[in-house]
């Protein structure tokens, strides 16, 4: 299944992990940032509904 990469294999599968990693990090920080913005906006509108 997996190619004979010969000797360029440590490289490309660690190029290949390295990209994972990051796109894995990059969509937790985005889910992580995306709920602290939601709930700042929810604070937000409860103080906007309270002095409105």
């Amino acid at each position: 299944m997996i190619p004979d990469l010969g000797k360029y294999a440590d490289a490309v599968l660690s190029a290949y992990a390295v990209s994972i990693a990051l796109l894995v990090g990059i969509v937790a920080l985005s889910l992580w940032r995306g709920r602290r913005v939601r709930a700042q906006m929810v604070e937000a509108e409860k103080r906007a509904g309270r002095n409105g």
